[in-house]
């Protein structure tokens, strides 16, 4: 039960989540990283490696990140750019098994532009 709680709460959030192993394949992406990745294929990404999806110097950072997170369980997040034309803060955060060892890594997207919608506006769905 607390997976599919665990599950609808990443496939309900606006952002782009793709999770990755430790061999940096993608294992899962929510319908909103679907959405947004198609013209590189979409779902059709999951199970393949993230490395073929970014530049060598992309790749670089990516490890260099890992080994950072491997290096201490302390070490779960990491800024990584300002994206200004969507006005988004996007990490790196590391995925631990309970206990505190690294299983994975996902990207994490923090938009910044202000909520337009009304609250608690029941004719329409956010997501």
């Amino acid at each position: 039960m607390i997976n599919q709680m665990l599950k609808s709460v990443i496939d309900m959030d606006r952002s782009s989540v793709v999770i990755c192993n430790l061999n940096h394949t993608i294992v899962y992406m929510n319908p909103a990283a679907i959405r947004r990745y198609d013209k590189r294929g979409g779902v059709n990404l999951i199970g393949r490696s993230l490395l073929n999806c970014h530049n060598d110097k992309s790749n670089d950072i990516i490890l260099q990140v890992v080994a950072w997170f491997e290096e201490s369980e302390d070490n779960n997040m990491i800024y990584t750019f300002h994206n200004e034309k969507e006005n988004k803060d996007v990490y790196m955060v590391a995925l631990r098994d309970e206990d505190r060892k690294l299983i994975g890594y996902y990207e994490k997207h923090e938009y910044r532009d202000r909520e337009t919608a009304k609250i608690y506006d029941f004719s329409k769905s956010l997501v």
